[in-house]
């Protein structure tokens, strides 16, 4: 028997504007999520947690007899999430979950839990893996192998809506979202508009690499994968996702590895990363400056990921967020 009641969580965001304020919205989209549920024969129970922020809204619907399903809804800018969850399900099967059901227009998503995340999976051996950065050698290795899966449909990605920032055109891409930040101070768009012959320069020199663009999570932190058994993972929360240089996604699961275990960690993970893109005549030397060019450059990916909120959230945090990001194209890739 379901339950009306539902526990929401703001988190650092107390006035997110999202439709979740609005009472037809609730009723259409927990409706259309309560239909899903009875289509799979499933049984709603308990409370729901409802987490709202301002780049999507996620109720957690408790189901008797089973585990959790969960409820998205994205904003329109990332509302390709649901037709690309959907397609990524027939695509790479092993590597992502698979929606009991989807609503391409209005970026809705229903969801089957999907076990442990990994942040939880590693907080909870801290004592066997706290000095061990191998905990995500794996991870990496069979996420770049999804990538490497995906290179063929890299056309059909963007035409589910998916965001193109494709190595060659990452330069305008990176002057749209420098024009369009209202965060920036006058120094750093300065600042800015005098690297971008350099930035040119590193796009060219990450092209001759040879790896073709393919499918960028763009924010691969140790909360967006699963961990539901031994030495299997499952990606998920594609809302920041774009068609890019694959490597462009080393730069946000390496940062989260540098935090944890040190800065010591980097080299391995970077060759375990690396692993799937060898061969081909190039050199490992060739993939490791490349994989440094892109440290960089994926730092635009970021920037641009922070424009996707609901309609009335308050543009200057995502603003903020975005001249954060553009910043970092200045400092040095420790790799």
């Amino acid at each position: 028997m379901r339950s009306d009641t539902a526990v929401v969580d703001r988190g650092q965001y107390p006035d997110a504007v999202t439709p979740w304020e609005r009472e037809d919205w609730r009723a259409d989209a927990l409706g259309w999520a309560e239909r899903g549920l009875v289509a799979h024969g499933l049984c709603e129970s308990g409370p729901r947690k409802v987490r709202l922020r301002p780049w999507s809204v996620l109720v957690r619907m408790s189901v008797a007899g089973g585990e959790a399903v969960w409820f998205k809804a994205n904003p329109p800018a990332s509302a390709f999430e649901a037709g690309l969850t959907e397609a990524l399900a027939r695509w790479v099967p092993g590597y992502v979950l698979r929606p009991l059901a989807v609503d391409t227009d209005r970026g809705w998503s229903l969801l089957p839990d999907g076990g442990t995340i990994f942040r939880d999976a590693l907080d909870s051996a801290a004592d066997r893996t706290a000095v061990d950065p191998r905990a995500w050698e794996e991870p990496l290795r069979q996420y770049a192998g999804m990538q490497r899966a995906l290179v063929p449909y890299a056309d059909e990605i963007e035409r589910l809506g998916v965001p193109g920032a494709r190595t060659a055109a990452l330069p305008e891409t990176f002057d749209r979202i420098v024009a369009g930040n209202t965060a920036l101070e006058p120094a750093d768009r300065g600042a800015l508009g005098e690297l971008r012959p350099r930035l040119v320069e590193w796009c060219e020199e990450l092209a001759e690499v040879g790896i073709a663009d393919t499918l960028d999570h763009s924010d691969l932190h140790d909360g967006q994968l699963f961990a539901p058994e031994p030495g299997r993972f499952t990606f998920f929360d594609w809302g920041d996702a774009a068609v890019a240089h694959p490597f462009c996604s080393f730069l946000v699961p390496a940062r989260a590895a540098r935090e944890r275990f040190g800065p010591e960690a980097l080299p391995r993970l970077r060759d375990a990363y690396l692993e799937q893109w060898t061969g081909d005549g190039r050199t490992t030397a060739e993939l490791r400056r490349g994989l440094s060019l892109a440290w960089r450059l994926g730092a635009i990916g970021r920037a641009c990921s922070w424009g996707r909120l609901f309609p009335g959230a308050s543009s200057g945090a995502g603003d903020a967020e975005g001249a954060r990001w553009l910043l970092e194209l200045f400092a040095e890739p420790p790799l």
